[in-house]
């Protein structure tokens, strides 16, 4: 009985934004693995429902990364649907060097200054301090590579979520964002599904 109880508390702790997010969160990345165009429109339910919940956690880097993804979200809707009447689906891509270099190059510039910016900002502002302010930052330089490579079907995509995803794991189950801990330790298993499944795709293709 105390178990339930246990349970019914967690439960009732928990909102609807943040249960409804790790829903279509779970079946947006669901959809892009099985390379389903649907994965746009529920992506962006899922990231305008997180923009709300990572300001009120005090996510800011997360919730400025949930802007850029509702907003490549639209974009990728439209590229993916942008191919002609007698294609099946946009061709998938790997990754060229000069892509991995400009994508590394990225991240190490925009980390540290996103989690300066951060901590700068909400101390003038006075606003909650910023969690893991520089962790946060590098997981969101990394995202903004992915979701745009996953926007243009770079195959890669998938290896870097799975490396994103599993720092987020750990940060949001630290946050007592239980929920979303779940949906990012699924969404490992997803990405590397997706990887598996978008290579035999990509190899299809090459042959």
């Amino acid at each position: 009985m105390q178990i339930i109880q246990t349970l019914q508390d967690w439960w009732q702790h928990q909102t609807w934004q943040e249960i409804t997010g790790v829903i279509t969160g779970l079946a947006c990345v669901y959809l892009a693995a099985k390379n389903n165009i649907l994965n746009w429109p529920v992506a962006i339910i899922s990231t305008a429902l997180y923009i709300y919940i990572y300001h009120k956690t005090g996510f800011y880097a997360d919730m400025l990364q949930y802007i850029y993804l509702c907003l490549t979200s639209m974009y990728g809707w439209y590229n993916w649907g942008r191919h002609p009447k007698v294609e099946v689906k946009t061709s998938i891509v790997s990754i060229t060097q000069k892509q991995m270099l400009y994508a590394v190059l990225f991240i190490l510039i925009l980390t540290p200054v996103l989690g300066y910016t951060l901590i700068t900002f909400t101390q003038k502002l006075n606003y909650r301090p910023p969690a893991y302010p520089y962790i946060d930052s590098f997981c969101t330089a990394c995202s903004f590579v992915a979701q745009f490579f996953l926007t243009r079907k770079i195959l890669q995509n998938w290896l870097i979520w799975v490396f994103v995803d599993i720092i987020y794991t750990v940060i949001y189950f630290k946050k007592d964002l239980q929920i979303t801990a779940f949906m990012f330790f699924v969404l490992i298993i997803i990405a590397i599904v997706g990887y598996i499944d978008w290579k035999k795709e990509y190899k299809k293709q090459v042959a």
